[in-house]
């Protein structure tokens, strides 16, 4: 990391300071595309758009609002993200990076990352909801390239669990709790922006994954690197290319986002509040 983008960082979150107080949440949630609805239902919510963030890019995605919201899910304070950017719209390493640099600085301590995905396997029905055990990053994109600062984390951080064993352990039985029905399994991160072929469909199941998308995983390695625990939940909006005979949309991953974001946000209450 160069001395401008730790510059950046030190502003960005000097910036959430100013305007949500020192006491930050230890816990953020970044939303994915259609699953704005959880931020929403904050109470005592305060809002920041990302234009006002020093290291935030806004996304061009739509489905992606581009806000930081402090507020509380029933007594538990958290921070969301509603929104992302991807590498697939331009952005290089360190401007995925930063946001969630800046939370650290902030003080975040947990992670969780929503995404919509394609399903791999018959099993996993659009809107089903998948905790993501693993990843495979099939992108040949790594927000960790470039100059390391070992203020910040080590030059070859270890992913043993990128995904907290303790985390998934919350989520899975907040699901029981709750009585949402929940798969696990591994996400495989693609570039996009096009969906994948038919073809690497099947390689990608050969390899051992479950979902597929084109997000979720730069966050993790950058969480990781920093400190972070993370967690990460799949909304599965459709069956990927080849598995089911019909052609692929954003409009139908929007769609079925937001059918299956009343569950997602039913579990991640009842997860937020075990923590």
């Amino acid at each position: 990391m160069t001395q401008d983008q730790s510059s950046l960082i030190a502003e960005g979150a000097g910036a959430l300071a100013a305007r949500f107080g020192a006491d930050f949440p230890k816990t953020a949630i970044v939303l994915g595309s259609g699953l704005g609805r959880f931020a929403a239902a904050l109470t005592g919510a305060t809002s920041m758009p990302y234009t006002e963030i020093p290291g935030f890019s806004r996304s061009t995605v739509v489905g992606h609002s581009g806000n930081l919201i402090v507020g509380k899910a029933d007594t538990v304070a958290v921070a969301i993200m509603q929104g992302r950017i991807h590498a697939y719209e331009g952005h290089g390493p360190q401007a995925i990076a930063a946001p969630i640099r800046i939370l650290r600085k902030a003080g975040v301590e947990r992670l969780v990352l929503t995404n919509a995905a394609g399903g791999l396997r018959l099993d996993m029905k659009p809107g089903a909801l998948m905790i993501i055990e693993d990843h495979i990053n099939f992108s040949g994109f790594n927000p960790l390239t470039g100059p390391n600062d070992d203020s910040i984390g080590p030059r070859f951080p270890d992913m043993t669990d990128a995904y907290d064993p303790e985390l998934r352990a919350l989520l899975s039985q907040a699901a029981r709790k709750e009585g949402i029905a929940v798969k696990s399994g591994v996400y495989v991160f693609a570039l996009g922006p096009n969906f994948e072929t038919a073809a690497e469909i099947r390689m990608y199941a050969k390899l051992g994954a479950d979902a597929v998308g084109m997000s979720t995983v730069p966050e993790c390695l950058v969480a990781r690197h920093c400190g972070m625990k993370v967690a990460g939940i799949s909304i599965v909006t459709n069956y990927a290319t080849g598995i089911a005979n019909r052609s692929l949309s954003h409009h139908e991953t929007l769609a079925e986002a937001e059918r299956a974001a009343a569950k997602l946000e039913q579990l991640l209450r009842a997860f937020l509040r075990s923590i």
